[in-house]
C-alpha cells in the first residue's frame, strides 16, 4: 500500500496534523506513506517517525524540481493509491488526480469534489464558528480511510543537528541545563492582527527576569528579526534577555528551544504548537482567532483573549484599525499566568 498525504501549507496546521500522520502509520505500519509538503515548512516534520519519504512541492519554487510539472511526473512515475488531502484546495485536487493518485480523499472545498473519490462533508459552521478543532477535522480523514485514533497529542522530533545548533547557542550565551529558560514567539506569519505589542513582550521579559530569575529568549522567522531584536533591547536586560535575531533562524533551531525550555509564551502562530509537541507549559496570547479552531488538547496550556464587540473576526489585518483584542490583553494578566506555569515547574522538579 502506498500513501500520500497532503500537508498543510503553514507550520501550526502541520503540527496539529501529526496525530493523524501517526494515526495512519500505527494502523498501516507496512505502508509506504509519503508526505507532500511546502518546501518553507517541511523542516517541522524533520526526524518524524511515520513518514517514509517527503516531497517537496510549491508551484512558485526557486528550485525547478520542486515546482508542479516535475513533481507530476514523480507521481505519476510511482503512483500512489490512495491520496488523503488535509488541505482544502481545488490546486491540491488537481495535483493528486494528474497525479495519478487512484483513491483520492478529501473535504468538499471550491467545487473540487468532481476530482475525489471519497468526499467528506466540512462541519456546519466549520470556519466561523470553529465547531470542530483543526486536529479533529484531520483525524476524520484518517478515520474514513480505517485508521484506529489512540490520541490527539501533537507530537514532533528533533535531529541531532537540531540539537547540536542549539547546544552552540546555550554555549554561546553562558547557559546551562540548569538555567530555567523562557521562550517568547512573537510572530505572526498569518497576519498582524495576531501580534502582541513588541513593548509588552519587552516589559513582560524584564519582569520575569527581575522576579522569577530566568533567562529569556526571543524568537524569530527570517522577516521578524527587527521584533525580535528590538524585545531584548527594550527589556534593558542584555546579560538575561537575547533574540535569535542576529542567528541562522530555522524551525529545527526554534523546535530545540522550545524543547529544553521551561515556558512558551507565545502569540496564536505556529512554534505556539512546539510546545504542545513536547509538553513545554505555554501561555497563548489570542486576538482575532478562535481559540476552538486551534485546539492543542495540551493540558499544561493556559489560553488568553480579551472578550471583545468585533471578535474574534478571523482577519489577518484589523478591520477597524484599533487592534484592541490584543492591546487590551494586559502584561499583567500575561505575567500572572506566566508565573502561575513557572510555579508549577519548579514544584514538579523539585518533586
Amino acid at each position: 500500500m502506498r500513501i500520500l498525504v497532503f500537508c498543510p501549507n503553514w507550520v501550526g496546521d502541520l503540527v496539529m496534523a501529526t496525530p493523524t500522520l501517526r494515526a495512519l502509520r500505527q494502523t498501516y505500519p507496512d505502508a509506504h506513506i509519503a508526505g507532500l509538503v511546502r518546501p518553507s515548512v517541511a523542516e517541522t516534520l524533520a526526524g518524524n517517525p511515520w513518514l517514509d519519504e517527503i516531497i517537496l512541492h510549491h508551484h512558485r519554487s526557486t528550485n525547478p524540481d520542486e515546482r508542479t510539472l516535475p513533481v507530476l511526473g514523480r507521481l505519476r512515475q510511482n503512483p500512489f493509491g490512495i491520496g488523503v488531502l488535509l488541505t482544502n484546495s481545488i490546486r491540491t485536487a488537481l495535483l493528486a488526480f494528474f497525479g495519478g493518485v487512484k483513491r483520492r480523499i478529501g473535504y468538499a472545498h471550491e467545487g473540487r469534489s468532481i476530482l475525489l473519490n471519497d468526499v467528506l462533508t466540512p462541519p456546519v459552521g466549520w470556519r466561523t464558528a470553529a465547531q470542530q478543532p483543526l486536529v479533529d477535522y484531520y483525524l476524520k480523514l484518517a478515520s474514513h480511510l480505517g485508521a484506529t485514533i489512540h490520541s490527539r497529542h501533537l507530537e514532533l522530533s528533533t535531529t541531532e543537528e537540531n540539537e547540536r545548533r542549539a547546544d552552540r547557542l546555550w554555549e554561546k550565551l553562558g547557559w546551562t541545563v540548569n538555567d530555567r529558560i523562557v521562550v517568547l514567539n512573537p510572530g505572526a506569519a498569518y497576519g498582524a492582527a495576531k501580534r502582541w505589542p513588541s513593548r509588552y513582550f519587552a516589559e513582560l521579559a524584564r519582569k520575569l527576569v527581575d522576579e522569577q530569575k530566568v533567562k529569556v529568549l526571543v524568537l524569530c522567522g527570517p522577516r521578524e528579526r527587527g521584533f525580535a531584536r528590538f524585545i531584548a533591547d527594550a527589556s534593558l536586560r542584555p546579560r538575561f534577555v537575547h533574540s535569535m535575531a542576529e542567528e541562522e533562524v530555522s524551525l529545527g533551531l526554534a523546535k530545540a528551544a522550545v524543547k529544553r525550555s521551561s515556558l512558551l509564551v507565545t502569540t496564536d502562530s505556529g512554534p505556539r504548537h512546539f510546545g504542545a509537541a513536547f509538553n513545554v507549559p505555554v501561555v497563548s496570547l489570542f486576538g482575532p482567532t478562535h481559540i476552538g479552531w486551534t485546539e492543542t488538547y495540551h493540558d499544561a496550556e493556559i489560553k488568553l483573549q480579551r472578550k471583545v464587540p468585533c471578535g474574534p473576526c478571523q482577519q489577518r489585518e484589523c478591520p477597524l484599525g484599533h487592534l484592541r483584542c490584543m492591546i487590551d490583553l494586559s502584561v499583567d494578566q500575561v505575567h500572572h499566568a506566566a508565573v502561575s506555569h513557572l510555579d508549577q515547574h519548579s514544584l514538579k522538579k523539585a518533586g
